[in-house]
């Protein structure tokens, strides 16, 4: 008889094809969204993520998120190193500036400052040059996308080539030498990104009495960081954030004051409105259009279960059809993109989201086909 449910389903072709499509268009659109919009999550954090080996950030203490960056004196990470608990502590410098190529062009990028002794925060995958290249004077390391992108090199006939180690750029009237390349998930402002030292950077950047953004710091194995945190706010007054709570409190931060959440999160119901609307009133009208068939099986004495069992398989089958084809779309385009510009990032829970979501579809016409074929009179089949 579950055989019998699957050609009733499948001998309509029309309606057949009709619900799956609707069903993997439902599936693409709702997880291409829910992909771009963990990308930005994603992006909102990144450069706090990023940073392994460490257990707190030091900021200013109207320091809300990762992004603002009240700058504070050098004597801080001094301050903070004599700290009971803290093991050590590093500054990092992040700030914005303007890098001129040799052709006249103008591009502002973010650079990060690293500690001249230690270059704990350097980026983690360096596809050109090593990063001990970093002490070298006058050296810095873009991230590879904008290397062939937007700060795109001359190559002197007019056009441009991949920026290459070796090649200068000129930042703040200051001689800068590519000395690495490096390969970076996109931070949420999207702008080029350059790393050299914490002195250089200071040398780098227009002259200002504070330039220190954060510092980072290692505990001792039995320090207590409730302890370590409450000396740093009472004694230096100061902010002190494990890497965990910094994350969170951007990530909060981005959600609560940027309309990129409401913006995504409207296009993804729309989606599944339209998308879920369609698949699930062509699957309402396919058991319409079949009640004949179901009138014929209970007159011959299928039992109220077995007609469920039959409808449940029908919904189910197209369901994961439609879903499957959707997932694996978006699987595929995620692999084959070699755009910098368009990031999609699928994880678990979304799939798994995404999942719930077209199974509710695929149920709830299910449900109210069901319910007409369960009231359903045998003998209408005979009128």
């Amino acid at each position: 008889m579950l055989t019998i449910a699957w050609k009733m389903l499948a001998g309509d072709r029309a309606k057949y094809f009709a619900i799956i499509l609707s069903l993997c268009f439902t599936t693409l659109l709702i997880t291409q969204q829910g992909a771009t919009l963990v990308a930005i999550f994603r992006s909102t954090t990144i450069f706090v993520d990023q940073i392994n080996g460490i257990d707190m950030w030091v900021t200013d203490p109207k320091s809300e998120y990762v992004d603002d960056i009240k700058a504070m004196d050098d004597i801080v990470v001094a301050r903070v190193r004599s700290v009971p608990g803290v093991s050590w502590a590093v500054p990092l410098y992040k700030g914005s500036i303007r890098a001129r190529l040799p052709d006249g062009r103008a591009e502002s990028v973010q650079l990060i400052g690293l500690d001249d002794s230690t270059l704990i925060g350097a980026p983690g995958t360096i596809t050109a040059g090593s990063l001990p290249d970093l002490l070298v004077a006058d050296s810095v390391f873009v991230d590879a996308d904008s290397a062939h992108g937007r700060l795109a090199y001359p190559d002197g006939s007019g056009g441009r080539r991949d920026l290459r180690v070796g090649d200068t750029l000129e930042l703040n009237d200051h001689h800068a030498v590519v000395m690495g390349l490096f390969r970076g998930e996109k931070t949420f402002a999207s702008t080029p990104v350059l790393y050299t030292t914490y002195d250089r950077a200071k040398a780098f950047v227009p002259s200002e009495r504070k330039l220190l953004s954060y510092v980072l710091v290692k505990l001792k194995p039995d320090a207590d960081i409730a302890e370590v945190k409450s000396v740093i706010s009472q004694n230096l007054r100061l902010l002190a954030r494990t890497k965990t709570e910094f994350s969170a409190e951007s990530l909060r931060w981005y959600i609560v004051n940027t309309s990129v959440i409401l913006n995504m999160g409207l296009s993804a119901v729309l989606a599944f409105a339209i998308g879920g609307g369609i698949a699930g009133m062509t699957f309402y009208n396919f058991m319409l259009d079949n009640q004949r068939h179901f009138a014929v099986l209970r007159a011959m004495g299928a039992s109220p279960g077995l007609l469920v069992r039959m409808v449940m398989l029908q919904g189910l089958g197209v369901t994961l059809i439609g879903y499957g084809l959707g997932i694996g779309g978006v699987a595929a385009f995620t692999l084959l993109n070699t755009s910098s510009d368009i990031t999609l990032r699928l994880t678990y829970p979304l799939v798994g989201a995404v999942a719930a979501i077209i199974v509710l579809v695929g149920t709830t016409a299910g449900s109210l086909g069901l319910r007409q074929v369960l009231r359903l009179d045998p003998g209408v089949v005979f009128k």
